[in-house]
């Protein structure tokens, strides 16, 4: 059973929806740039990219995603970009900056793509050759490892562009809020990347068995 089927919404709604939110996501990029602000206009530009690459993946190498899963990406690139975009209702400060939660909660959505990604990616590697197998408790453990290096490196990401931000006296475009805040982003990177391999590896088969048969496409017979 696909994920549109388990929520009980139609295709073409969240089709909709994902169009909807990329037309927002335009919206808060025009905003940065009128506000001359380098953080709202790059990080609603980077999600724009990546809510591109279902349609690239299928249009270059042939893979399509549920609709739902675009819509996952789509939620996950949106909620992060609309985090940084200053609300009058919040005095003009940013969710990121006055929601103690949103940046955990976009963290966990964030490396549950990351791990959905590794997981559909390793699958299908996995199922190509026979000299690879993993079973499913290291499968599970794997995907935990991987997201929390994962988060790691982000986060020693968002240090050194916030270091580089200061030497070079620019505007950041990511922001740290001290060990305690990093501390607990691996935790909720941790938690996003528990829940995919726990209930949602079952929904990303399709995309493994399309990786797949690109893989098998490719092998010299």
């Amino acid at each position: 059973m696909s994920v549109r089927n388990r929520l009980h919404v139609s295709e073409r709604a969240q089709a909709g929806l994902v169009r909807l939110l990329q037309v927002v996501m335009v919206a808060i990029f025009v905003v940065g740039l009128s506000l001359g602000n380098a953080g709202i206009a790059v990080n609603a530009a980077v999600g724009l990219l990546v809510t591109q690459l279902p349609a690239l993946l299928e249009k270059r190498y042939q893979i399509t995603m549920d609709v739902a899963l675009v819509l996952w990406i789509t939620l996950a690139m949106f909620l992060h970009a609309f985090g940084t975009l200053p609300l009058p209702g919040l005095d003009f400060a940013s969710l990121y900056g006055s929601t103690w939660w949103w940046d955990h909660m976009t963290h966990a959505l964030s490396s549950s793509l990351v791990v959905g990604s590794a997981y559909a990616v390793t699958r299908a590697v996995q199922e190509h050759t026979e000299y690879i197998h993993l079973g499913p408790k290291f499968t599970f453990a794997y995907l935990l490892v991987f997201v929390m290096a994962f988060g790691v490196f982000w986060e020693l990401l968002e240090f050194y562009i916030a270091v580089a931000a200061r030497l070079l006296g620019i505007p950041k475009i990511l922001t740290q809020y001290g060990l305690g805040d990093t501390i607990l982003d691996l935790s909720y990177n941790t938690l996003g990347g528990l829940l995919v391999a726990v209930f949602g590896t079952a929904y990303l088969t399709g995309v493994s068995d399309q990786l797949l048969a690109r893989l098998e496409s490719r092998s010299p017979r």
